[in-house]
Parts: structure tokens; C-alpha cells; sequence
């Protein structure tokens, strides 16, 4: 480790704690009212503005940064303590306020079905909360404290800027021109334990609608499509993880989706908007559309058994714009025996917003 990372690595340490934040039962502070009630870009720029003038100057110091690529690239599926360049506030140094109108901006950002999105979100808290009742590794963070929230960029009405969400399994990176969405991906979602765990007064199963979602898929095939979709090789995890950002082959693999029949195309786009649907609703549509239009071109591949339930199990999904990877591997954190997913979707035309720079 450079002399740089380790300073960072003490700094955030210092900062680090291991309460959870009970965002799920977070109220929404009356103050979000000043923003109205019609969900929006409006509403949650009016929102982040309540957030920033809420908190102290040291606060802020961490939540808003100058946009950059190099920052945002900065994201990972590691614990806080093992991945210090990540950049933002932690949740639990807000306070309840607080928390509350990072719940309230989120809300805006994210979908809302069970499962999804923000819901979604939620259990990853809660898995990484249960992980720190069963680890003794402090120093990596594991607790919904330590996931980090920030502005790369100034928002508002113009200009580029990204709402960063990120901790352990999880990277949220919504990034905005102009006013627009101009790109939800690099989009990563993992959990430990899999597939479903008590805590913080609920039963959590964050991706087990993605990997049903892929073994009604690959179990629909015949043997001569599954065939054509098995990929050479062990993927022991995702390809275009934290920074990868150009491992992406441009060669395609697997089986076109063209060969597939209506029926088997329309189990593909499901297991498609289990992604998607992580955003909010109307730029979730557009997605859609774009990834319909685009299906004749688009591969599925696998690696593993069908039913998506082993160690090693891998399905990719590569098309003109879409990459997604949903990948199983060994229990790392955790004394269960048994596998957790790695999952990320990404689009090739608007990583970042489409920045360079």
C-alpha cells in the first residue's frame, strides 16, 4: 500500500463505525415538504439543496465533490475499510435529519417496486448490518454506517454532474447533463448471505429475483440452445467489476437472442428489468425501449449449471449497449455455508454519463 492509500485508509478509519443507520425506518423530515409532492428532477434538486444547507462544513466538505471521471471510477464491491478511495460522507455520521433526505433524494432516483431499487438498497444495508454480528474483521467496515453517499459534480439545471451511492455489494451511479438522466450505469449489486437472511426486523433476499429470473431463463432452452449458450472456460466472478472498466470483449458469445422464441425472449427481457427497474420508473422505460429495439443483436451466455444455484455459476447478458453479469461464488464473509452473487449491469454507450474526462 502507497503512502497515500495509507493515509486515507487511517483518515477514513477514524471516521468509520459499526451502528446501523435503520435507514428502512429513517422517517422523511417534514421539512421535504418545501419540495412539493411530484417526484422529479425538480424535487430531488430541492431536496439535495435542504441536505447541503442541513449539515456541517466538514460534512459538506466530504458529501460535495468536483466532478471528475477519476472519481467517479472510483467505486467498489469491497467493505469500506478495504476500499478507502471511494469518496463521500458516511451514512452514520448524519444524523436522522439527515438520513432522512438522503432517503428522500434516493426515493427519487431509485424504483420503488419490493425488492428493487430502493427496497433493494435497504437489504443490502441490513446483509452488511447482520455480516458485522458475525465478523470479527472490524477494520473492514462491515456495517450500514459505512456506506458512503456524495454529489461528484454540483447539481442542479445544467451541467454533469453524479449521485454516488456505494458500499459494500452495492454501487448506485446516476449521472445527470443538462437536467437528464444521461446514464445509470456502472450499476453493481451483491449480498452476503444468499439467498435470504434475517435483520433489522425483516426477512432480506436482495437478488433473488435476478437469479430466479435467469435459471427460469436457461432452464426454458433446449438442450441444443443451451448448447450454443454454454461459454468455454470457469467464471469464478464478473468481468467488468470495479476497476474494469474496459474488459468488456467486443467479441460476442453464446447464443443470439434471435434464436430464442417469443416466449423465451420476453423470460430474457425480465430478467433484463430486474436491473432496470432499479431506476426510477419513467427513465427505467426508456432503457427498455432501448434494449427491446436491440434485441436481435444481443447474446446470452452461461457457464455452470442452468439452475444458477452452484459455485460458479455465470450468466451474461452482451448486446450493442447492454452488459450484464450475474455471477456465484463462495460465502467470503460470513459462517454459512453456501454461495453469494456478484452482479453488475452496464451500458456501453453511457457509462458515466458517457464522460471521458
Amino acid at each position: 500500500m502507497s503512502a497515500e492509500d495509507q493515509a486515507l485508509s487511517e483518515a477514513l478509519r477514524a471516521r468509520m463505525g459499526d451502528t446501523s443507520t435503520q435507514m428502512q425506518s429513517v422517517p422523511i423530515p417534514e421539512s421535504a415538504a418545501e419540495c412539493g409532492d411530484t417526484p422529479g428532477y425538480e424535487r430531488m434538486l430541492c431536496l439535495i439543496d435542504l441536505l447541503k444547507a442541513d449539515v456541517s462544513d466538514d460534512l459538506l466538505e466530504n458529501l460535495q465533490h468536483d466532478y471528475s471521471l477519476a472519481e467517479a471510477e472510483n467505486w467498489s464491491n469491497l467493505p469500506a475499510g478495504a476500499f478507502p478511495k471511494r469518496p463521500g460522507v458516511l451514512l452514520g455520521e448524519l444524523n436522522i435529519k439527515q438520513r432522512g433526505l438522503v432517503k428522500a433524494i434516493m426515493l427519487e432516483a431509485t424504483g420503488h417496486a419490493p425488492d428493487e431499487g430502493f427496497d433493494e438498497m435497504l437489504q443490502t444495508l441490513n446483509a452488511d448490518d447482520y455480516i458485522n454480528t458475525v465478523s470479527t474483521d472490524y477494520k473492514a467496515g462491515y456495517s450500514s454506517y459505512n456506506t458512503k453517499f456524495a454529489f461528484l459534480g454540483t447539481p442542479g439545471e445544467s451541467g454533469t454532474w453524479e449521485l454516488y451511492y456505494g458500499g459494500h455489494h452495492m454501487a448506485f451511479a446516476n449521472t445527470y447533463t443538462d437536467g437528464k438522466l444521461a446514464g445509470a450505469t456502472p450499476s453493481f449489486r451483491g449480498v452476503e448471505p444468499f439467498p435470504y437472511f434475517e435483520m433489522n426486523g425483516r426477512v432480506n433476499e436482495p437478488l433473488t429475483q435476478e437469479r430466479d429470473a435467469f435459471a427460469t431463463l436457461l432452464s426454458s432452452l433446449s438442450e441444443d440452445q443451451q448448447a450454443k449458450a454454454t461459454l468455454e472456460g470457469t467464471y469464478r466472478d464478473i468481468l467488468a467489476g470495479p476497476q474494469a472498466d474496459d474488459a468488456i470483449p467486443e467479441s460476442y458469445e453464446g447464443i443470439p437472442v434471435s434464436e430464442l422464441d417469443d416466449e423465451q425472449q420476453a423470460l430474457l427481457l425480465t430478467a433484463i428489468e430486474t436491473y432496470v427497474d432499479d431506476i426510477s420508473a419513467p427513465e427505467a422505460a426508456a432503457y427498455m425501449e432501448k434494449y427491446t429495439a436491440e434485441l436481435s443483436d444481443t447474446y446470452l451466455g452461461f457457464s455452470g449449471t442452468p439452475q444458477v444455484s452452484a459455485e460458479n455459476d455465470y450468466v451474461r447478458l452482451h448486446g450493442p449497449s447492454l452488459w450484464i453479469e450475474f455471477s456465484l461464488q463462495s460465502n467470503k464473509s460470513t459462517d454459512k455455508v453456501g454461495n453469494h452473487p456478484h452482479s453488475v449491469w452496464r451500458d456501453r454507450t453511457d457509462d458515466y454519463g458517457g464522460q471521458t474526462e
